[in-house]
C-alpha cells in the first residue's frame, strides 16, 4: 500500500512527467491503446447495464443515500487538496460540511450541510492541485473501468489515494465499505444518466473521439473557474468522473 512517506516522490515525478508536455494538448499519442481500452470499457459497460433501462424512483433514492455517504467520506481529502493549493475558504467550508454531515446527517447519508445549511461540496482532487502548481495536462489516457483521464489527472488519482485521511485512518472494514460505496455511486450516475450515456457510447459515429472531446472541455473547464462553483459545466460526463 502507498503510504505518506512515499508522497514527496509521487508528487516530484508526477510534475516531471506532465512538464514534458504542452499545457493542454490535443495530441493522442496512445490512441492505439487508448482505443483498445475503451472498446473494453464499453464490453465491460454493455455486459452490465446492456439490459437496464434507467432506475426506477426507489432505486433512486437508495443511490443517493449512498452516494451522500460516499461523498461526505471524500471531504477529508477534498480539504487537504484545498490548503495544497493555497485556498483555505473551499478547506473550511468542506471541514464545516463534513462536521455536519457526519453527525446530523448519520455519518453522511443525508445532506443537511447543502440542504439546511447551503455548504455546497467544493469538490477538488490533485489532478488540480497540479495544475494550480503549473503542471501540464500532459497526453489524453482511457484507464480501465474508470475511463477518461489525462497524464496528469492520473497521477493525481495515485496521490489522491495516498493522501487520503480516511483511507490512512478507517479500519480495512471500514475502507471496504468506503470502497464498495464509491462503487454504488458510480453506478448510481450510470442508472441516472442511462439515455445520455448510451447515446454517447452506442450512438454516436466515433464513441472514442466524443467522450475524449466531452472529458477534455468539461475538465478544462472546471480547472479555469473555482471548483464546485455555479459555473461548473452542466454537460460534464458523470461516466467519465
Amino acid at each position: 500500500m502507498t503510504t505518506l512517506r512515499h508522497l514527496p516522490l509521487i508528487a516530484l515525478t508526477g510534475l516531471a512527467a506532465c512538464a514534458q508536455a504542452p499545457a493542454t494538448s490535443d495530441s493522442d499519442p496512445y490512441e492505439e491503446a487508448n482505443r483498445k481500452m475503451h472498446g473494453f470499457n464499453k464490453a465491460v459497460d454493455h455486459a452490465i447495464f446492456g439490459n437496464v433501462d434507467g432506475i426506477s424512483p426507489t432505486a433512486d433514492v437508495v443511490f443517493t443515500h449512498v452516494s451522500n455517504f460516499s461523498d461526505n467520506l471524500s471531504l477529508p481529502g477534498k480539504v487537504v487538496n484545498s490548503l495544497l493549493q493555497g485556498r483555505p475558504e473551499p478547506a473550511i467550508k468542506n471541514t464545516f460540511r463534513f462536521a455536519i454531515n457526519s453527525t446530523l446527517g448519520l455519518a453522511g447519508i443525508f445532506d443537511p450541510a447543502g440542504n439546511d445549511f447551503s455548504l455546497p461540496e467544493t469538490d477538488t482532487d490533485f489532478g488540480e492541485t497540479l495544475h494550480v502548481w503549473g503542471a501540464a495536462e500532459g497526453d489524453y489516457i482511457e484507464l480501465p473501468i474508470k475511463g477518461p483521464s489525462t497524464e496528469r489527472d492520473t497521477i493525481g488519482l495515485v496521490v489522491d489515494y495516498a493522501i487520503d485521511p480516511m483511507g490512512n485512518a478507517l479500519s480495512s472494514g471500514m475502507r471496504t465499505l468506503k470502497t464498495t460505496a464509491y462503487v454504488g455511486s458510480k453506478v448510481g450516475d450510470r442508472l441516472r444518466y442511462d439515455d445520455t450515456i448510451d447515446s454517447l457510447l452506442y450512438e454516436s459515429a466515433d464513441s472514442y473521439a466524443q467522450m475524449k472531446l466531452l472529458y477534455l472541455q468539461a475538465r478544462r473547464h472546471q480547472l479555469g473557474t473555482t471548483a464546485g462553483s455555479e459555473d461548473y459545466d452542466p454537460y460534464d460526463d458523470p461516466y467519465g468522473q
